[in-house]
């Protein structure tokens, strides 16, 4: 082993050894982190206990709060500074305007339960309960920091006290001060306002005093937000498939967890807001300044829990101790509404870039901007004249075929030309030999080219249309405007519209009910396919049987794709494929296919040449391209 070896081993266990050093633990560090397993050790054992002797009747919930376990000198030991509020009685305060009722506790200085005051919750029996979107046992809130001497406390477990009663200002807007009081003169204020005819409230933290009794650079709290989803909708399946814990990164796009299975991500860049959601409300926690080093988590909860999900969200927010700087917050409570929400991004500036809307899932792409521009707007306007959601479909979807009418009618024509021609198809299919399919597609082709028809054209308008159809798709699942509206049998737009209960379960996510619009729905697109297969001409000897079994198919698959989805959507396609249908007998009365063969032979007959549509030049192309390779090949 030479000099150069030898030195370079030594450099690397100089390097071990100084690097342990560096990142060893001090002593106080380790104290620290004993002191914190302690509390909340001390913590977690002293609601054991109090949950045991509520359960046998030793105490009550009251003489628990007053008499505590813990001994006084436990608590001084385990609160430190904080002793002081370790122990109280729990108190609760109501902001409430046309819109919401929040319930605030003193224990913790926490949000203990939202009510949404426009919106109810059915039961199975259709009679309608208070939504409430949380409450105590189902969602906690609280901030964990490190006092001077080596205590790590959280909120939650603390007494705040109220610096004087509800105020409200000369708008209306209602404002409490809960304070958290130490043995000295140094405290912190939990500040809740709740706006007049507003779902969203301001939620900050202002210190006085506090770096007296906390390490030296603190800058940062840690921050816990956790709650329970409950089942508010008819149909679990479908709220489950819209429910999703979301966040928004300060500087980038929205993004979320998994619906679909449990979930959890640690996020290092900064993050503007968090929203936990359900298929039709949320509660979004929107940071003034930004979350940092957060961590998300969404867990399903069974089936028979009566909850969708479980989100928990851990994230350090900006903190000044001395007071200079207050940490504030808004936190929405309300529906998932693309007016309100899009109201809220377009409100202030420092709010452009908020993009709440985003929590709507109207699909992506051409499918989103549909829904934007087109499919909202009109829906809003039909909505400022009537109430009837139903009738309201009706006209959106009378006015959406309207405008797709020219592309029906060239549709309509296109086939009607292949129709007229397919005598002279068949001539070419006798003529030629199955065996030469390259001959005889150039000559059908050919045929086509004369005539100046193009298989393509017939599919385009479809195709065009298909960005309306998908965008529908999105639409009414999402929307809470047809949420519990009734229409004709159907007691909500937004869910399943049951007519018959089965007992049993259908596989394939039929499920367990009959839903009547689609059924409906299913029979007009069969009458509509028997139309179009009528109206097509099809090649039994290149797969013109098959085509049609699959087509008749598909209304089948649709059946049990649809049963469970929203009313509203399988009413609008039913309306949308009768209309067609009666479209389609409408434009055939009118169309002579006796002059349109003649129209077509004329064409083939004049000797100027008809131009070629790009399909049919590139297809061209390409046949001539392969009859080449196959000549090279021989």
């Amino acid at each position: 082993m030479d000099k150069n070896t030898i030195l370079g081993f030594v450099l690397i266990a100089l390097i071990v050894i100084g690097f342990s050093q560096l990142t060893k633990k001090s002593d106080k560090e380790i104290a620290q982190e004993k002191r914190y397993s302690d509390s909340i050790a001390l913590v977690q054992q002293n609601r054991i206990e109090d949950a045991s002797k509520v359960a046998t009747g030793a105490v009550s919930k009251d003489s628990l709060a007053v008499n505590d376990s813990t001994s006084k000198a436990n608590k001084a030991d385990a609160f430190g500074d904080f002793s002081a509020s370790a122990q109280g009685v729990e108190k609760f305060f109501t902001l409430e305007n046309e819109l919401v009722k929040i319930t605030l506790s003193n224990k913790g200085g926490r949000i203990y339960s939202v009510q949404l005051k426009k919106y109810a919750k059915k039961d199975s029996l259709n009679i309608s309960h208070p939504l409430i979107l949380f409450d105590a046992k189902e969602s906690t809130m609280g901030f964990t920091f490190v006092t001077t001497n080596n205590r790590v406390l959280n909120s939650s477990n603390l007494y705040f006290e109220p610096v004087s009663a509800i105020t409200k200002d000369a708008k209306g807007n209602q404002t409490i001060i809960l304070r958290l009081k130490t043995t000295g003169q140094a405290y912190l204020d939990f500040a809740y306002t709740l706006p007049v005819n507003n779902y969203m409230v301001s939620f900050g933290l202002k210190a006085n005093g506090m770096n007296t009794v906390m390490p030296a650079g603190t800058n940062s709290l840690d921050m816990q937000w956790a709650a329970k989803i409950r089942q508010q909708e008819k149909g679990r399946k479908f709220e489950d498939r819209y429910s999703s814990l979301q966040y928004k990164y300060v500087a980038d796009d929205v993004e979320k967890l998994s619906e679909s299975k449990n979930d959890d991500k640690k996020l290092t860049n900064r993050v503007k807001w968090i929203a936990f959601k359900d298929q039709f409300f949320s509660s979004i926690l929107i940071a003034d300044d930004a979350l940092s080093s957060t961590s998300l988590k969404s867990t399903l909860e069974n089936e028979n829990s009566g909850y969708l999900k479980d989100y928990t969200a851990e994230m350090s927010v900006p903190f000044d101790p001395t007071g200079k700087m207050p940490t504030t917050f808004r936190m929405y409570f309300g529906p998932n509404q693309y007016k309100i929400l899009s109201a809220i991004d377009n409100g202030a500036k420092a709010d452009s870039e908020l993009q709440l809307n985003k929590l709507i899932p109207l699909g992506w792409g051409i499918f989103g901007y549909v829904n934007r521009f087109a499919i909202i707007p009109m829906f809003n306007f039909f909505s400022m004249f009537m109430s009837n959601f139903g009738l309201i479909i009706l006209l959106m979807t009378v006015v959406i075929k309207l405008v797709l009418f020219p592309l029906t009618y060239k549709s309509y024509i296109s086939s009607a030309k292949m129709r007229v021609l397919k005598p002279e198809i068949d001539e070419i299919n006798a003529r030629i030999p199955a065996d030469k399919a390259q001959e005889r597609q150039k000559a059908t082709m050919d045929l086509y080219g004369k005539v100046g028809v193009s298989p393509m054209s017939g599919c385009l308008p479809t195709l065009l249309q298909m960005p309306i159809l998908f965008a529908m798709f999105s639409f009414f699942p999402s929307s809470i405007e047809l949420r519990q509206q009734s229409f004709l049998w159907a007691t909500d737009l937004s869910a399943y519209d049951s007519i018959m209960q089965l007992p049993f379960t259908v596989p394939f996510g039929f499920g367990n009910h009959i839903s009547l619009f689609c059924l409906l729905m299913t029979a007009t697109n069969i009458v509509f396919t028997k139309l179009n297969m009528a109206n097509t001409p099809t090649n039994d000897q290149m797969g013109g049987g098959m085509m049609k079994w699959m087509m008749y198919l598909m209304p089948l698959m649709f059946l049990f794709m649809f049963n469970n989805y929203a009313s509203g959507l399988s009413y609008y396609y039913f309306i949308s494929t009768l209309i067609s249908i009666g479209q389609t007998y409408a434009i055939r009365s009118t169309v002579d296919e006796e002059k349109l063969l003649a129209e077509l032979h004329a064409k083939r007959l004049s000797k100027k040449p008809v131009k070629k549509s790009g399909f049919m030049s590139r297809l061209e192309k390409m046949q001539q391209e392969q009859q080449k390779a196959i000549k090279n090949r021989k």
